[in-house]
């Protein structure tokens, strides 16, 4: 929220008043909380120090600053929050906004106090860049500093809730818009995932009034009347449930909550109803002593009212990934009102309003491996991995936003994943090298593709490699943040390694043709005149063929003539290259690549391992490998110095791609004949196509998996033997 920093050097005595009211209803809370002495005087300390370092500086409300941190660490109170987070609630904003240091905090309240405020000080605003870049940098910095300390999360939302609920006194209705949308987006998503139901609540509802206020209007407008006229019913049910369980032995409280207008609204969206046909307007609650106590109060609930089929769902043998607990069912109850009633501990309410801060203690703090904690594992490991804040952000809401789906590991373990996440997704939730070496999966023992996903109680095994070699087409179905940045991390990085190499080699060859020596030391004088950071971003470029080899090569001797005009006829070279050329010019070999890296193999002639090849260097993406009778080639003869010689030697790919063209007559089983012929040869068909039909004959183009020229040539004989076939051929578009 904004502050006006106005010139000031003194409080006006109004100024004073209202800051020792605040100051004294803060003190009294710590004191209902029996806190000591020395922590009272600590808040007091804080609470001195931070009004003397925001003198000067008022709120949009024309309220003193510092009114606003003594609200958030009001705040933090309400969640039983230890003495060093209200300390910090009550100087987070000393250090970027007044000339308060760190080193001042620390003299005065010690470094884990300076460290956490640190952590929740806000961002220096990025200028030049757009607003969503900027949020997604900011929430990036954030994000980094909860790795420390989740109390500074803690502080950041209680800080947002502070700000939402007086976001009327900012006068730029625009300025309102965009802190509702962020707040909706990604503040009480954050509150939810950490569990603080009470938080996101209130966080959702408060932005709500602001996007759409007449709808929330004609909400609250429905819920008054529904108040004039139901308290009596709601009283009723509550007693009604009561006397229900109590009659069978069980102590219980009961209570009746109404939803939120944002709930009621999202709910009516998602359903596609109006609000008089939601029937779970008010949630009624049921408080037990013990889990077991849940069950048997459910089975009375069942026993006295009839369950509505598809209202039940059990949370307490399979809690939310953000340690929710809790029997939910709808029910036909009293007076025949359909009415959701939830079934939950003492221990779990707290759990659910509370979330994280439930859990905290001063003296023991949250073990790190708990539910709430492996989300944010989750998504520093994104953090890590992201090329750039937009991509963080993307990834971290896919994390953020989807509904859950349950499944479980050979073992029995339990994995919480978005809807929609598929087997890769599971992988990777598993463990980052799980993912990157999956090679398959069974879902309740039976093998699926990848994709496959995945639905609520899914047993799913992985099946690895020795070796990680992720798909870069994984990408496009995985629906996990972690996931799709640890494929985008060791894609970058294997292409990286794949360019440099590649670079390496075409330079050697460069400097071979032309009798000199190249060491790559020596690139150390020439990479600043290409605008490179270092040698091995030089030679990257070349790999990826950004920078030409001749120029490389004339950068470093200019005084020699180089024989750039030496494939001036690069397709002559092709057909008359003499065996003592062939010889003295070693070609550059084809490592053991994943498909789309820094070599690709031409779709329009299929290459193969025995076939007499040529590269052709693409601007940004590396080299293009031909069969040297391919008619593209003829499109490349006026760049010789794109040509570049390649052999199949180290190559390390076991199958590749071979396409062939098959004219069948048109009877039954034909297919199944040839289909039987390419199977007994141990080749696998991976597409078929039918380009052409008459009466007689079928042409089709198949495209199989083998390993080499010589099993196509044994497969192409194996056809023509077979009775319904009439010609094969190897097909190049």
């Amino acid at each position: 929220m904004t502050k006006n920093k106005v010139a000031k050097i003194a409080y006006t005595k109004e100024d004073l008043a209202l800051i020792d009211q605040a100051k004294n209803a803060l003190i009294e809370k710590v004191q209902k909380g029996r806190a000591k002495e020395e922590k009272i005087a600590k808040i007091i300390k804080a609470i001195e120090f931070a009004a003397k370092a925001h003198i000067g500086q008022y709120r949009s409300s024309g309220e003193p600053y510092v009114l606003h941190p003594i609200s958030v660490a009001d705040i933090l109170l309400d969640l039983k929050m230890d003495i060093s987070s209200v300390l910090t609630a009550i100087m987070h904003d000393t250090l970027e906004d007044t000339h308060a240091t760190h080193d001042d905090i620390a003299r005065e309240f010690g470094q884990e106090i300076a460290k956490l405020v640190d952590g929740v000080t806000k961002l220096t605003k990025i200028e030049f860049q757009p607003e969503h870049v900027k949020q997604a940098e900011n929430f990036r910095k954030l994000l980094l500093a909860i790795s420390e300390d989740i109390r500074v999360l803690l502080v950041k939302l209680a800080d947002r809730l502070h700000n939402m609920r007086t976001i009327k006194h900012i006068k730029n209705p625009n300025k309102r818009l965009r802190i509702a949308h962020e707040t909706m987006e990604i503040y009480a998503p954050l509150a939810e995932r950490i569990g603080i139901h009470k938080f996101k609540n209130e966080l959702q509802d408060l932005a709500f009034a602001e996007m759409h206020p007449e709808i929330r209007k004609s909400i609250l407008n429905r819920l008054e009347f529904l108040r004039k006229d139901g308290n009596s019913l709601v009283d009723s049910i509550i007693a009604e449930i009561k006397a229900n369980i109590e009659t069978a032995g069980i102590k219980c409280e009961v209570e009746g909550r109404e939803k939120t207008s944002c709930s009621i609204w999202r709910k009516m969206e998602r359903k596609n109803v109006t609000f008089e046909q939601l029937a779970d307007i008010i949630a009624f609650r049921v408080f037990v002593g013990s889990i077991e106590e849940c069950y048997k109060v459910l089975g009375v609930i069942h026993t006295k009212y009839h369950m509505i089929p598809g209202g039940f769902r059990d949370f307490i043998s399979t809690p939310k990934s953000n340690g929710y607990q809790s029997l939910h069912t709808l029910v036909m109850g009293p007076e025949q009102r359909c009415i959701e009633i939830q079934i939950r501990t003492y221990d779990m309410h707290d759990v659910a309003e509370l979330g994280v801060a439930a859990h905290w203690s001063y003296k023991q703090k949250v073990r790190s491996d708990g539910i709430q904690f492996r989300w944010i594992r989750e998504l520093l490991s994104i953090l890590e991995n992201a090329s750039n804040a937009e991509e963080f952000l993307e990834n971290t809401k896919l994390e953020m936003y989807y509904d859950q789906v349950f499944c479980f590991t050979p073992k029995g373990d339990l994995i919480a994943l978005p809807k929609g996440a598929t087997v890769v997704d599971f992988a990777f939730a598993l463990h980052s090298n799980i993912g990157l070496s999956c090679i398959g999966g069974r879902v309740n023992g039976r093998i699926v593709p990848l994709k496959t996903q995945l639905d609520h109680g899914d047993q799913v095994e992985i099946m690895r490699s020795k070796t990680p070699m992720p798909s870069p087409t994984w990408e496009k179905f995985v629906v996990t943040g972690k996931a799709r940045a640890e494929i985008r991390k060791f894609i970058r990085s294997k292409q990286r390694e794949e360019y440099y190499n590649l670079g390496k080699a075409i330079l050697t060859k460069a400097f071979q043709q032309d009798n000199m020596s190249f060491k790559e030391k020596d690139l150390e004088s020439v990479y600043e005149k290409f605008k490179k950071e270092n040698v091995e971003d030089l030679i990257v470029s070349v790999g990826e063929g950004i920078v030409n080899r001749i120029e490389v090569v004339k950068a470093l001797y200019p005084q020699e003539k180089v024989s750039e005009n030496r494939m001036t006829n690069p397709l002559s070279l092709l057909r008359f290259r003499s065996k003592k050329v062939q010889k003295e010019e070693k070609p550059v070999e084809i490592q053991g690549l994943i498909p789309g890296m820094a070599i690709h193999f031409a779709g329009c002639c299929h290459p193969l391992p025995g076939d007499r090849i040529v590269g052709i260097v693409n601007t940004g993406k590396g080299i293009t490998i031909h069969t040297s009778d391919c008619e593209m080639l003829e499109n490349f003869s006026s760049t010789p110095e794109r040509w570049i010689d390649v052999s199949w030697e180290g190559a390390g790919a076991s199958i590749y791609i071979a396409r062939m063209k098959i004219t069948i007559s048109n009877e039954p089983g034909s297919l199944a004949s040839i289909t039987q012929a390419i199977a007994s040869e141990k080749a696998n068909i991976t597409n078929i196509k039918i380009v052409g039909r008459s009466l007689d004959f079928f042409e089709l183009i198949l495209d199989v998996e083998v390993k080499g020229v010589q099993q196509l040539s044994t497969l192409m004989i194996s056809l023509r033997s077979v009775d319904c076939v009439h010609s094969v051929d190897r097909y190049k578009s």
